[in-house]
């Protein structure tokens, strides 16, 4: 066949594939996007959710630079929650359950819709990168297309393999095939890889279980929104279920550790600390003698259930004597077995900023192959690899967003600099900005951008700065709004806060706790949209806080702007720590500011660093 060329070709049509295909077509580029399997594009291999902790500002941050997941997600959505709402502003969290079906197709659906955007069913086994561009995919067919660009988004199924207890097999999530060539051929081009494991809990069969002995967990009634620029569609929603673990459950367990992979050492990858299988849970936490299980269902026409909670790679009958144990489950069908996955993962390091390879310019690698865990860090991860391989075919300057911008900045900055010891989860605690990078005002930082990209249409722009009016017309109200005494107090309800005896700016009273801007909305001088209220409440009562961060984040940006570089020898730099020294070698971090960041180099080691640039230069 003739070899066909693309400005881009994307491997992998999972979450990080899907955002790099259309964000490199969305921008004029001639893009195709092979996949394994046409039935397994946008697949949810493991939970079937979106968002939660860290993981909805990274899908907030996609919707506002015109990804899709946010509208795929309000799209396909059986149930949504907003958590962590007795908490700040920052760290409030939404999310929602897919019906895993219907999310699936609705993202094929804009693929195949998609101007300048070809997708084919095709494994990729071989990488040609011996010249400059184009580089060449060769698939098991023997079939090759050509690109300027390539992105490899092969997720958890490079020389993958499937665990359940003595049983092991060759192959991906989902009983699927993985490619048997390319980890082989990354490691021929000269790329460092290393074992990552992660695993899945047991589908069982809805029809099997006794819901009347498992507490409820209904969504919210309002109608939250994972994008700014679509609305969701959810008319009704759907309940999961909470059960607990027994000491049954847990005897049963530690009954069989010898038959458990985790712990015969037939598991040789490094795991998750943040999402531990049941049968670690019980070890690593002996004196606990029950853990929380959700009952999650896989969409509305099916009778599947996702044991969230539960992950394991013990034998099957193992997997049905505990779940038998636990309140609500003691006739439990299982459809699905639980099991642990085994893979190759690229060491991030390898990487720039922009995700494009330090080695092989126009190579780029997104998603779960990077090291990371989870649908959205996959997806953001696609989205700036899409981006910066369109930017690099268009011979226009990369797009690197900063750690004091986005979660997403935050993400990269970590994988790239630090490198993952473990599969990566995204979590609050990472930002140091969390005041700065709220899912709220995600489309005041970053939709400007993604309209300047053209990821972002006009109408939506003109939304985002209609929005952006509103919020700046109330903010600037309430710093002018002066109350009375009996005004204000009536304002304050069963608050503890003190009575008001004098007069008092609207924005003073706001900062005070449970004082809510939404209960003047009466004394509004217009019409106000429920997200300009909330967003304009936010940035009042935090603003002291906000203030202090945007300070720290210039400190920061001054540590950015100084550039390492390129061929610098830390070797030569006297007084370097013998770990900083080996460290910053390995690392060759670009910046200042990463280098403060690596593991093992000291504040010291940066102090001489800084010195050493700036000596250079006079």
């Amino acid at each position: 066949m003739k070899e066909q060329l693309y400005d881009v070709i994307v491997i992998g049509a999972g979450h990080a594939g899907c955002e790099a295909a259309l964000a490199s077509a969305r921008m004029g580029c001639s893009t195709l996007l092979l996949t394994m399997s046409l039935d397994n594009v946008a697949l949810m291999p493991c939970n079937p959710a979106i968002g939660g902790p860290a993981k909805a500002h990274l899908v907030f941050e996609i919707d506002a630079l015109g990804g899709e997941m946010g509208r795929n997600i309000n799209q396909s959505m059986i149930q949504v929650r907003m958590l962590n709402t007795n908490k700040g502003a920052a760290v409030r969290s939404l999310r929602a359950q897919a019906d895993k079906g219907a999310y699936q197709r609705r993202m094929k659906r804009v693929l195949e819709q998609q101007p300048g955007l070809h997708l084919k069913q095709a494994v990729v086994e071989k990488l040609d990168t011996s010249q400059t561009s184009p580089h060449v995919v060769e698939t098991n067919l023997g079939t090759r297309y050509r690109g300027h660009n390539i992105v490899v988004t092969s997720g958890t199924y490079m020389s993958a393999k499937i665990i359940v207890g003595d049983v092991v097999w060759q192959g991906g999530p989902n009983a699927m095939m993985g490619p048997s060539g390319l980890s082989r051929c990354l490691t021929d081009l000269g790329f460092e890889q290393v074992r990552f494991k992660t695993g899945t809990p047991p589908r069982v069969d809805g029809k099997t279980l006794d819901f009347f002995r498992m507490e409820p967990q209904p969504g919210d009634d309002c109608k939250h929104s994972f994008s700014f620029y679509s609305s969701p569609v959810l008319d009704k929603q759907e309940l999961c279920w909470l059960t607990h673990t027994t000491e049954e459950t847990h005897s049963i367990i530690r009954d069989n550790l010898h038959r458990a992979p985790l712990y015969t050492g037939m598991i040789q990858g490094v795991g998750p600390r943040y999402c531990p299988s049941i049968e670690d849970k019980v070890v690593r936490f002996a004196d606990k003698n029950r853990h929380q299980l959700f009952l999650e269902p896989e969409g509305r026409s099916t009778d599947e259930y996702y044991v969230q909670g539960m992950s394991t790679s013990l034998p099957e009958d193992v997997q049905e004597q505990f779940l038998r144990s636990i309140p609500g489950m003691e006739k439990v069908d299982i459809i699905r077995p639980g099991y642990a996955i085994e893979y190759d993962v690229v060491v991030p390091t390898q990487l720039k900023l922009t995700l494009e390879s330090k080695a092989c310019p126009g190579l780029f690698f997104a998603g779960q192959i990077n090291g990371t865990s989870g649908y959205e860090e996959a997806a953001a991860q696609g989205l700036m690899a899409g981006i910066n391989a369109a930017r690099r075919v268009q011979g226009k300057p990369p797009v690197v967003l900063p750690r004091s911008q986005a979660y997403i900045g935050v993400l990269l900055d970590d994988l790239v600099v630090k490198g993952p010891e473990e599969p990566y989860r995204m979590l609050t605690s990472r930002a140091e900005f969390r005041l700065l990078l709220r899912q709220d005002n995600a489309d005041k930082r970053l939709s400007p951008l993604g309209h300047e990209l053209g990821l972002l249409p006009e109408e939506d722009f003109q939304r985002y700065k209609n929005k952006q009016g509103e919020v700046e017309g109330l903010v600037c109200w309430a710093h002018g709004q002066k109350l009375k005494p009996e005004q204000a107090n009536q304002h304050l309800g069963d608050s503890t806060c003190q009575q008001v005896s004098e007069t008092v700016l609207l924005a003073d009273l706001l900062r005070r706790p449970g004082v809510s801007m939404e209960s003047f909305r009466k004394m509004f001088d217009k019409q106000y949209g429920a997200t300009a209220v909330q967003a304009a409440e936010t940035e009042i009562k935090y603003q002291g806080y906000i203030e202090k961060q945007q300070k720290q984040v210039e400190q920061m940006q001054k540590m950015e702007e100084v550039k390492i570089p390129e061929q610098l020898d830390f070797s030569h730099i006297a007084g370097l720590s013998r770990e900083g020294r080996d460290k910053l070698s390995a690392h060759r971090p670009q910046t200042l500011g990463q280098a403060s960041r690596i593991p093992g180099v000291s504040p010291a080691d940066v102090s001489l660093l800084s010195i050493h640039i700036k000596a250079a230069r006079s």
